[in-house]
């Protein structure tokens, strides 16, 4: 299965909710995959404990060769030699690197929208994968859209996500029309939840009325997160007993 996690609006929690819920797939024995496509490299950084600094070690490689930059011709190769194993069993990151912003305008000019999906499409040995987008839609995550089977879309309670909601849901729904049949939005994933707040619960209240994919499974606010960023381990290994660890597990088994 190939989630992407994606949202325009920036601070929502890609990242965080892309790795956590990675991180319990590997633990659940699934060989899982993550792809960061995001050039500020969050995942990259929470999972290895460090960026990347060879292009050559990251997803750079791979759209290089899809530009001919490499010796090898946009395959399936690009992506298998840039995958790095993470300190936590059956969990892998394809690393995300600044160079790729560069590189962004060359690949939309010679239309290499669908050359993720392709290379996906012939990568073995990976039973999940997690697609870390930058939040915005641009070419790389279009890319991402058309790759993936499911989209999780991050919410946090405010007016302004509210309406930017509506316009990643248009956004997606034309990704679907034109270029990926098989993308379905999983679900909304309702993260820094008070629930003890007003203006929150109103607003998932008034979503799930109007007949939005809001998950359940709710992702409270915690220090957790931040030492978890600061200590690279997913939740699930650095407090495995804790209440957010315990909403992300209830969250996986959602879409599970």
């Amino acid at each position: 299965m190939r989630r992407v996690i994606f949202n325009q609006k920036g601070g929502v929690g890609k990242s965080t909710i892309t790795c956590n819920l990675a991180a319990i797939s590997a633990i659940e024995g699934k060989r899982t995959l993550v792809i960061d496509l995001d050039i500020q490299g969050n995942s990259t950084q929470y999972l290895l404990g460090s960026k990347v600094s060879d292009p050559d070690k990251t997803i750079t490689h791979f759209y290089k060769d899809c530009l001919g930059v490499t010796l090898f011709g946009g395959g399936k190769e690009g992506l298998d030699t840039a995958i790095h194993e993470t300190p936590f069993p059956n969990l892998f990151v394809l690393p995300s690197h600044p160079e790729l912003e560069g590189l962004q305008s060359r690949l939309e000019s010679r239309y290499k929208i669908f050359k993720l999906k392709e290379a996906l499409d012939g990568l073995e040995g990976f039973d999940a994968i997690y697609i870390d987008t930058p939040p915005i839609l641009n070419f790389y995550s279009q890319s991402a859209l058309i790759a993936a089977e499911k989209c999780l879309i991050p919410f946090d309670c405010d007016s302004f996500s509210r309406d930017a909601l509506y316009t990643l849901l248009n956004s997606i729904a034309e990704v679907k029309a034109d270029h990926n049949q098989e993308l379905e939005v999983e679900g909304i994933i309702v993260n820094q939840y008070q629930k003890q707040a007003n203006l929150p619960r109103q607003l998932v209240e008034e979503l799930i009325a109007e007949g939005q994919p809001v998950l359940n499974a709710k992702i409270s606010p915690s220090v957790k997160v931040r030492e978890s960023h600061t200590h690279s381990q997913p939740l699930v290994h650095y407090a495995p007993t804790h209440k957010l660890t315990d909403e992300y597990r209830a969250l996986y088994v959602e879409i599970h």
